[in-house]
């Protein structure tokens, strides 16, 4: 007979499938989720993605990288999205991708689950279709929201304010909405997917919604000192909702060690006096057009400061994001399209690095001093965790409700005013912006100090007895607490005697208290 400890190390930890939709906005956080659960919480992960047929290798970066080599990687097979209209939002998308994608989930994590203790299924917040296969199978669902604790009270204040309406009708938002920790939205703030009912991603927004009800909880990508207000006045306006309840489960960000090292940006930012430079990227899917791409290439000439701009390719058709709008030719130099002599000019303290650099690294560098940023949740982490302040400019999705929040409730970021109703922010508002932020003696001045204050407090917070630590335990907990209820029926049902179930009850409880 094996002694305690072997029995221990050869038997399967309890089990955590996540599933992330496309876009590296999802898929980063997530999987930081799953290497915290597998390194600190005692729980064995897979991750599953979805095969992108316009780009299938998309997600080979974030998979491949050393912090997640302790996490089970799956792709599932690609399912057919060509009947669906050009037009489409990427929500719907989204949405059809992942819905059309369950027969082969379903198979997935009955396979998994005949190998080991299935403890927990967390989509993220645009899976929420899958929530009954956890049903079908006896384990919780958490649903993953790579957003803000604010972005779950917009939901949940949409859903709520559409109960008991007719069949297909659906209620606009109020002009001004007021949630809880005194943040307050107005219509302009909204997420593009609420901002008007008669549009067809409303009436989806609304029905997922409906659907996360039958989750056990949601896990936020956030900290409880990242959140307006009191966390317990959040906590108790949850318990008075009909949604489940929230937990902030870090902030969850890449390591640097993830980046490659060896990048001509970081050279370049070497030789930079410290909290000299000015960071300028808008994410991996943000796209500005010709006219924003030449403003904001005035603005930073004009305010005087050393830059690093990560330059994409323009948008030519009024889109601000370049997932699913296919791929350009290799040949396609995004510095070409920067305004004429702008490079020359600007050699001596600026540089323009074409579609990438490594962000984390770039932040955290002592050199960088501000970041101009769309203020997507994973840039906006990666800026706080390295106490960079933020210069906003708000693209697509959820970015302008994170604005509002950050400007007006965190006080980490300034927003320039935009100068016309499309969202152009001109090149005289950019450039006062950065010199504000860089060397304001006002409101520079404090959203320099908030930066520094929540940059320690987020590395407090996913430290062991941290706030956002303390949460992914408790889950981490309940999780474990059904593999090992389910481990005990199977176990029953298979007629194995008193003693061997004895043995195994004992494994799976010294897993648990791990």
């Amino acid at each position: 007979m094996k002694s305690s400890a072997s029995t221990v190390a050869a038997s399967p930890r309890p089990h955590v499938v996540l599933v992330a939709s496309p876009g590296a906005g999802h898929l980063i956080p997530m999987a930081e989720l799953a290497r915290r659960l597998v390194t600190h919480h005692g729980l064995a992960a897979t991750l599953v993605t979805f095969t992108d047929q316009s780009a299938p290798n998309a997600n080979s970066t974030v998979l491949s990288s050393p912090s997640v080599s302790q996490v089970s990687t799956v792709a599932l097979p690609a399912v057919p999205l060509d009947d669906l209209p050009a037009d489409d939002p990427i929500e719907t998308m989204l949405w059809e991708l992942i819905g059309r994608s369950i027969p082969h989930l379903r198979a997935l994590l009955r396979d998994i689950s005949s190998a080991a203790p299935l403890a927990a299924l967390v989509p993220d917040f645009f899976g929420s279709t899958v929530l009954p296969l956890a049903a079908e199978l006896g384990v919780p669902a958490y649903i993953f929201f790579p957003s803000n604790l604010t972005g779950v009270a917009v939901m949940r204040s949409a859903v709520e304010l559409n109960d008991g309406v007719a069949s297909g009708e659906y209620r606009d938002l109020p002009d001004v909405l007021r949630l809880p920790g005194s943040v307050l939205l107005h219509r302009k703030d909204y997420a593009d997917g609420f901002q008007n009912s008669k549009e067809p991603t409303y009436a989806r927004l609304i029905e997922a919604g409906r659907r996360y009800r039958a989750a056990d909880g949601f896990l936020v990508n956030t900290f409880d000192e990242m959140e307006p207000g009191n966390p317990e006045e959040i906590k108790q306006a949850v318990e008075q909702s009909t949604f489940p309840p929230v937990y902030p489960v870090e902030p969850l960000i890449r390591p640097s060690s993830d980046e490659d090292g060896a990048s001509a940006c970081l050279d370049w930012l070497d030789r930079q006096p410290k909290g000299s430079v000015v960071y300028v990227s808008f994410g991996s899917a943000g796209a500005l057009s010709v006219e924003r791409t030449a403003e904001l290439a005035a603005g930073l000439e004009d305010s005087g400061h050393r830059f690093l701009w990560v330059v994409r390719l323009p948008s030519q058709d009024g889109i601000n994001f370049a997932m699913f709008t296919g791929h350009r030719s290799d040949k396609d130099d995004p510095l070409a399209w920067l305004p004429e002599g702008f490079v020359e000019r600007t050699s001596g303290r600026g540089l323009a690095v074409a579609a990438w650099a490594p962000q984390v690294r770039v932040l955290s560098h002592p050199a960088t001093a501000a970041f101009v940023s769309h203020c997507g949740w994973n840039s906006t982490l990666e800026s706080v965790a390295s106490g960079v302040p933020m210069v906003a400019w708000p693209l697509y999705a959820e970015q302008r409700m994170n604005v509002a929040l950050l400007s007006e409730n965190v006080g980490v970021a300034q927003r320039p005013r935009a100068t016309r109703a499309d969202g152009l922010i001109a090149r005289e508002a950019i450039a006062a912006a950065v010199r504000e932020v860089m060397g304001g003696e006002e409101k520079g001045r404090a959203v320099r100090l908030r930066a520094g204050e929540l940059q320690q407090v987020a590395a407090r917070a996913c430290t062991p007895g941290g706030s956002s630590w303390q949460m992914l335990e408790e889950v981490a907990g309940k999780c474990k607490a059904v593999a090992l209820g389910r481990l005990k029926h199977r176990r029953l049902a298979s007629g194995e005697t008193s003693d061997r179930r004895c043995a195994w009850d004992s494994v799976l409880h010294y897993r648990a208290m791990k």
